[in-house]
């Protein structure tokens, strides 16, 4: 949804004709997962992606055909013979799609809204995917009911509202008794100090994986927009000075790549036991005890930097600056999808 976000955005408010195609139900191999999504255009234009090939070819010709009958349909794709065998795409999945056209009034409007701060705040969608009504209903992080759109009765079913999981353990998508259920997990922060190669890869990986971008450096030259287009946030300025300022929760992952050993302490200083789910600092074993041994003398407990990723990311055998980035990356998404303890099952790396 966050894909298509801005350009649905702009065809509800200029009252622009549009089908929002979504994913809500995938078995077996399929190139996207539930919640992707896609706009097609009267033109048949379309913004965003279901995976390609011909599949998505024939989802865009039948959102056409919707667009004109103006009501929305639940249709099912095999991915076959009949949707593949020209492009190698046969994945032998089946991707069960909603063709909405939206509809050009404030109910529409309000929902979509709604829908869109969910998408970044955290919330769970569940749309009705048997029989003809289609009801969506919009739910916040608390499972408290704050939108719907075609639905005939209100207060919700409590069993629709019995099936909302916390989105903060970032439940899959899935299918109960006919409701599709599509989780928006609150987005998550990635704190990047140290503007250098490392952080600068990081960042531009991150981004992809779904982290929004915080990038601070006490040099200007490396916290510039040519260096960090994807960064919502560039700092410029001290360490002591500027670390200490951020409002740092539980969504917030903190990494240290700075370019060199007194930085990184600085760094560590001033981020452990801020309530991060996660900080994580680069170098060899050697300088991290040097470091852990100076903070211990500061007094921050041993169970303070027993928390800490040191050494970063996950042993991949990476020696290259895109392959650091690579590990430190995917421990990232490890720790967001399972948690830190899980994730420290995994060996990390010892990077000089």
């Amino acid at each position: 949804m966050r894909d298509v976000q801005s350009p649905l955005r702009q065809a509800i408010n200029d009252g622009q004709p549009v089908v929002l195609c979504r994913l809500v139900e995938t078995r077996g191999s399929t190139p996207q997962k539930p919640g992707a999504a896609m706009l097609v255009y009267p033109n048949g234009d379309q913004a965003g992606t279901l995976g390609g090939g011909c599949v998505e070819a024939e989802v865009r010709r039948q959102a056409l055909r919707v667009l004109q009958q103006a009501k929305p349909e639940i249709m099912t794709f095999h991915l076959d013979s009949d949707y593949g065998w020209d492009d190698g795409l046969i994945c032998g999945g089946r991707m069960k799609v909603l063709l909405d056209p939206m509809e050009q009034n404030a109910a529409t409007r309000d929902y979509y809204e709604r829908l869109f701060a969910v998408a970044e705040q955290g919330g769970t969608e569940a749309i009705r995917i048997e029989g003809e009504s289609q009801e969506m209903r919009l739910f916040d992080s608390d499972a408290r009911l704050i939108a719907s759109l075609r639905c005939d009765s209100e207060p919700a079913d409590p069993m629709i509202a019995a099936g909302i999981e916390p989105v903060q353990q970032r439940p899959r998508p899935r299918v109960e008794q006919g409701i599709a259920y599509l989780p928006y997990p609150p987005r998550c922060r990635l704190i990047i100090v140290g503007g250098g190669h490392v952080g600068k890869a990081v960042a531009a990986l991150a981004h992809e994986a779904d982290f929004d971008i915080l990038i601070c450096d006490d040099r200007a030259e490396y916290v510039t927009l040519e260096r960090f287009p994807t960064a919502q946030q560039r700092i410029v300025g001290k360490l002591e000075e500027e670390l200490p300022k951020l409002e740092i929760d539980a969504r917030d992952f903190c990494l240290i790549v700075t370019r060199g050993h007194n930085h990184d302490e600085e760094a560590l200083l001033r981020l452990v036991d801020r309530g991060a789910a996660y900080v994580g600092m680069i170098g060899s074993r050697r300088k991290i005890r040097l470091i852990f041994d100076d903070l211990r003398e500061q007094g921050i407990s041993e169970a303070s930097l027993a928390a800490v990723f040191a050494p970063v990311g996950v042993d991949i055998g990476s020696q290259t600056v895109p392959e650091i980035a690579i590990s430190i990356v995917a421990q990232l998404i490890s720790v967001r999808s399972s948690g830190a303890a899980q994730s420290r099952d995994l060996k990390s790396c010892d990077i000089l």
